[in-house]
């Protein structure tokens, strides 16, 4: 898979320096992933919430954390859109951000 906005990740690594090992571990497996669909990303990441056809939420350092995802399987591109605190993430809809 291709990640867009990998500066907008670094931007989250600075700001939360106690999740960027962990979010740099999920880059590294979703650039190398060759997703098809939503059922071969839970393979890979069974506790991900699969919110639409194209929103994806995942639990970054034991569930601290929340990362959305636009994701097109057909383009094998993904697309941050968000990433935060659990209190952060609750003021969103991560099936429209």
């Amino acid at each position: 898979m291709r990640v867009f906005n990998n500066s907008t990740l670094a931007g989250y690594c600075r700001e939360y320096p106690s999740a960027d090992q962990a979010l740099r571990l999920w880059q590294k497996v979703a650039k190398k992933a060759k997703w098809q669909n939503s059922a071969e990303l839970k393979k890979d990441y069974p506790s991900a919430s699969i919110v639409n056809r194209t929103r994806v939420v995942f639990n970054i350092r034991h569930n601290e954390y929340r990362l959305v995802i636009a994701i097109r399987y057909d383009r094998q591109r993904i697309y941050v859109r968000f990433f935060g605190r659990h209190m952060e993430y609750d003021k969103i809809d991560a099936a429209t951000i």
